[in-house]
């Protein structure tokens, strides 16, 4: 069964940075696609980044590009997301995602962790 937990979420002012980090076990983490999603309050979850297998491409919404930076190790089985320059609307719950084949959606995924918070304040 694959396992996958994200770590690194935090209070945070506006303009500040965060690192996540989504450590993952149990599957072949070398051959998936992976994503972060995030979810705010009253929101559905939305997508926010995803990396091929290889990390050779990258994809983001539009609202996070040029401030976030998803990256993988795949010797560590852990994938990234370096956020700069936060801003308010950023807050919410983080989601670390994987799957075979992957998308910007969270039905292409099988393999979800848990979530970390990342709140940023004004």
């Amino acid at each position: 069964q694959v396992h996958l937990v994200e770590s690194g979420g935090a209070l945070v002012q506006a303009g500040g940075s965060l690192k996540l980090s989504c450590a993952v076990s149990g599957g072949t983490f070398s051959t998936y696609a992976m994503a972060w999603f995030r979810q705010a309050p009253g929101k559905e979850r939305e997508f926010v980044a995803t990396i091929s297998w290889s990390g050779g491409t990258t994809y983001y919404e539009d609202s996070v590009k040029g401030r976030f930076t998803i990256s993988r190790d795949n010797a560590k089985n852990t994938v990234y997301l370096q956020m700069n320059s936060l801003k308010p609307e950023d807050t919410g719950v983080y989601y670390c995602a994987g799957d075979d084949m992957g998308g910007a959606h969270d039905y292409e995924y099988d393999y979800w962790g848990q979530g970390t918070q990342v709140t940023v304040s004004s």
